[in-house]
């Protein structure tokens, strides 16, 4: 069993889906987990709830972690309840799909914002008490369309493949202070932002899919606890496909 007792665990976009997943399956492992969520009140307390029933320890704090002062706070507010911060999971994002002919720039500046910018923000805010603690991990939720690319999704993909660059540059800059950074990439898992596919997408990208089946967010959730976990302290600017083999086609 991983152990992450006497951890501190940020999730952002965690009032949901793969984000909500990854906030209770840490929490199971023993660690204290923010909640966080801009605009899904509702949804947050169903998770904390959750949480809490299950017998663990867990806080909601609001913010829009795409802007840089709601990433400081909600840091700040952090370390503030529970005295620390070791593990920061960046999770929130959104999609806005179209043709990239078709595609307004204020869908294309959203998804980066959300998928990308409040990567930065966060990292930023969440590195100088880590750094002081010479410990810490940040693990990065992209995706396989950030490695392969999907037509629809240039926006998407870009954000998704620019948090990829961020995660090896910041394993570089950190790694000297026992600090470590890594990404997960799902395959395609039903959660909200999926529901907006068709059908007939959804069982191409099965049959795509060598293990011939679509994830679950606690699949996700899983890979993010073991890297998030002292087992996993050297692994470093590594990026692990949770697909079912879906990239290797």
């Amino acid at each position: 069993m991983i152990d992450l007792n006497n951890k501190v665990a940020i999730v952002t976009g965690s009032s949901r889906g793969i984000g909500a997943a990854i906030a209770k399956t840490l929490a199971q492992q023993g660690a204290k987990v923010v909640i966080n969520h801009r605009n899904s009140a509702e949804g947050a307390e169903e998770v904390r709830q959750a949480i809490q029933d299950a017998g663990g320890e867990a806080l909601i704090i609001q913010a829009d972690v795409s802007q840089s002062a709601d990433a400081k706070r909600l840091v700040k507010e952090a370390i503030s309840a529970f005295g620390q911060l070791d593990i920061l999971v960046n999770n929130a994002g959104t999609t806005r799909d179209m043709l990239i002919m078709l595609m307004k720039e204020a869908d294309w500046d959203l998804v980066l914002q959300t998928n990308l910018s409040s990567a930065y923000h966060t990292s930023k805010a969440a590195i100088r008490p880590m750094m002081k603690k010479r410990q810490g991990r940040i693990i990065n939720i992209t995706s396989v369309v950030g490695l392969a690319g999907q037509a629809g999704q240039s926006n998407y993909a870009a954000s998704k493949a620019g948090l990829i660059g961020l995660t090896k540059s910041l394993a570089k800059e950190v790694g000297s202070r026992n600090i470590t950074v890594n990404a997960v990439a799902p395959g395609f898992v039903p959660t909200a932002l999926t529901n907006v596919l068709s059908e007939e997408m959804i069982n191409e990208a099965v049959k795509a899919t060598p293990l011939g089946k679509l994830g679950a967010p606690e699949d996700i959730a899983y890979a993010v606890a073991f890297l998030a976990s002292d087992q996993a302290g050297f692994i470093t600017g590594q990026v692990l496909s949770v697909d079912g083999g879906l990239v290797m086609q």
